[in-house]
């Protein structure tokens, strides 16, 4: 099955992050703690100083690794992920900061590693491109991404999604037949079916705050799949499945939200 289809079924729920209530968020042991527990898997992709994939959330790497414990990387505050070498960034753990997981490291998460990791298991997964372009040139970094993708033979199973809608418009000029996403918080703009009609995108992902049923309604008239970030609270789940949206991405996977999934 094509990540496609299984998008337009509905009442889908993703690991946002992976399983990140049970285990350190885009982390091997957070995917590996996601499967039975949701329908396809949510991780966020930046890169390294020297252009490898790598699955981080924030920009630094203060609040999920050790980097400030290390005494070879005093001085390098702010801990900017995209200031770290791919080496650099092997000597940390990635793990220890979780209260659950205090006692086990976690290595480093690659996109390729990820991506080994769902074809595996026959699973789905959601890359986030993060919002690097005060770093890297959007050619630069969707290059990176599309390479890994192509290499793992994965593009039937991935759905790509920023908040940088550059990176969209060049990875469908690179791989038109890959699903996008737009990911949009707060507002939104008048001409929004235009707007995702120009991008090409097959799906828009919206913050829980900004959805209402008009809106949802709007969106599903015209052709594209809806999610919606971050849902934790099966009573809000149903509201948002009620309404029409496809899918919700969920820190909750240990809790009753899991009902859901498939």
């Amino acid at each position: 099955m094509k990540f496609l289809e299984l998008l337009k079924r509905n009442r889908l729920v993703a690991a946002h992050r992976g399983a990140r209530s049970i285990a350190p968020e885009n982390t091997l042991s957070s995917l590996q703690k996601s499967i039975g527990r949701c329908d396809f898997v949510e991780i966020d992709a930046g890169l390294s100083k020297d252009g490898v994939v790598v699955v981080m959330h924030d920009d630094t790497l203060q609040r999920t690794t050790d980097v400030a414990k290390m005494e070879i990387f005093k001085g390098r505050a702010p801990y900017r992920v995209c200031d770290f070498t791919y080496d650099e960034l092997l000597k940390l753990d990635y793990g220890s900061w979780f209260e659950q997981n205090s006692a086990h490291k976690e290595p480093l998460l690659t996109l390729k590693i990820a991506l080994e990791f769902i074809k595996k298991n026959g699973m789905f997964i959601n890359v986030e491109i993060k919002d690097i372009s005060n770093f890297f040139e959007d050619k630069i970094v969707v290059d990176a991404v599309i390479k890994e993708i192509e290499d793992a033979e994965m593009q039937e199973s991935v759905l790509l999604s920023s908040f940088r809608h550059e990176y969209l418009k060049e990875t469908k000029s690179i791989l038109p037949d890959l699903p996008t996403a737009a990911l949009f918080e707060g507002n939104f703009r008048d001409d929004l079916l235009e707007y995702l009609g120009d991008l090409q995108v097959e799906a828009c992902n919206l913050d829980d705050g900004s959805v209402d049923e008009k809106r949802v309604k709007m969106l599903r008239e015209a052709g594209f799949l809806v999610g919606v970030y971050t849902v934790n609270d099966p009573k809000r789940a149903e509201e948002l499945f009620e309404m029409g949206v496809n899918y919700i991405f969920s820190d909750s996977l240990d809790r009753s939200l899991k009902r859901y999934a498939k």
